[in-house]
């Protein structure tokens, strides 16, 4: 029986050291890493998240020498990927009428993921509650901290959450606690924020509002050490962080319409960015245009959007005029993306894609966020067939919002 690792009141951490070089986002993470995973040992006994699915024999062991499998009642995902939720089959298999609660969009990945279209979910939105029996466990969503479908659990009677990837730290630590460590393990906690929570800052924002009302002695997150000293400080951390940085930002939306229906999508983008307090111009160019102001006013902007209807194949009105005359413009500091309405192929919309990569600014299309923030929901260049339906222009401002927060961010 190996030593018992208790994290709050008949709360176990039952998580697995990874002190490899482990292969992570693209990176190496030399200092290792842990897979956090707990046993709240209670009537009805629940695991909050699992290891990573290298690991799940050892994990099953591990929770073994604590429980016997098959008395687990709830197992919480907090988060799908596959080193959090990669011990959950075998979980799953072991805890044969365990009930599985997550969010609405994790649970139909779990299902996809691993089989497990049969087997019991409780779905939960934020604020639910849950009785496991002399503990209540309370969820928050946290959708793209750092995935769509996260979310946190919060034990109301040990004031402590199981914040998922949020909070975490890539450290293969046999200290586990942070009171425990010899060394400052604020570098690896602030450079764990800056590769996996940067990116998504305003979805940041909004978890600490949620937290602030909380109180909190403990967090335990998916990797690196449990806070259980200075909480506060960690959090306040995440919060400056996140704050947005960039004021007056200015965008300028060019375009030229047949029907009217690029122009609407123009002014709904306009509305997702005044949302965000960025002052937009809107600019509609007819076949007589004033060059040089537009060039004055693309010199102010930081962000240019440039769109076209459709027409026979083509770019309609002045916009390409535009576009070959701003390729001799220093625009590096310009972030730039293609807009458009179509009725069949939607050609103008990829022309003026192409055209953009051909000048020095920073084209924004949907390779750039999946790769950057891993929101795989925000298509770029910006397409809509025909009139903007509703679905479109709700799709239309919550882009440009999401652009908007890139950009002050």
């Amino acid at each position: 029986m190996k030593k018992e690792i208790l994290v709050a009141d008949k709360t176990y951490w039952i998580g697995y050291i990874d002190n490899r070089n482990v292969p992570f986002h693209r990176l190496i993470l030399e200092k290792g890493t842990t897979y956090n995973s707990y046993l709240l040992k209670t009537e009805k006994p629940t695991v909050i998240d699992t290891v990573d699915i290298s690991f799940g024999r050892q994990f099953i062991e591990s929770l073994s020498e604590y429980i016997n499998p098959q008395e687990i009642e709830y197992i919480v995902i907090n988060h799908v990927e596959p080193d959090h939720s990669g011990g959950l089959p075998l979980l799953a298999n072991k805890a044969k009428n365990a009930v599985i609660v997550t969010t609405e969009l994790g649970a139909k990945e779990l299902k996809d993921m691993y089989k497990l279209h049969n087997r019991e979910f409780i779905i939960v939105k934020d604020g639910d509650t849950l009785d496991i029996g002399g503990k209540t466990l309370k969820f928050f969503e946290t959708p793209y901290l750092h995935t769509e479908e996260t979310m946190i659990t919060y034990c109301v009677e040990d004031k402590a959450l199981y914040s998922c990837d949020i909070f975490s730290s890539h450290v293969a630590t046999y200290d586990l606690f942070n009171d425990l460590s010899k060394d400052d393990i604020t570098p690896d906690f602030e450079g764990y924020y800056k590769l996996i929570m940067h990116p998504h800052r305003p979805y940041v924002q909004d978890m600490i509002k949620k937290v602030r009302k909380l109180d909190i002695n403990l967090i335990a997150p998916s990797h690196g050490y449990i806070l259980r000293e200075n909480v506060k400080t960690f959090i306040d951390i995440y919060d400056e962080k996140s704050k947005p940085v960039g004021k007056n930002k200015k965008a300028l939306i060019i375009y030229s319409t047949m029907t009217g229906n690029t122009k609407k999508i123009a002014n709904y983008l306009s509305i997702g960015l005044n949302e965000k307090d960025i002052d937009v111009e809107l600019i509609n160019v007819k076949t007589d245009i004033d060059m040089k102001k537009i060039k004055e006013s693309i010199e102010k902007s930081d962000l240019i959007l440039f769109g076209s209807s459709t027409r026979y194949g083509d770019i309609v009105g002045g916009i390409e005029e535009i576009l070959k005359e701003i390729k001799h413009m220093n625009l590096s500091s310009k972030l730039a993306i293609a807009f458009g309405s179509y009725g069949w192929s939607g050609e103008a919309i990829e022309v003026i894609n192409d055209y953009l990569k051909d000048t020095n600014m920073n084209v924004i299309e949907s390779s750039y966020m999946i790769k950057t923030t891993g929101m795989n929901d925000i298509m770029l260049p910006i397409r809509v067939k025909f009139n903007p339906s509703e679905n479109d222009i709700e799709n239309l401002k919550h882009t440009a919002r999401t652009i908007g927060d890139l950009l002050i961010g």
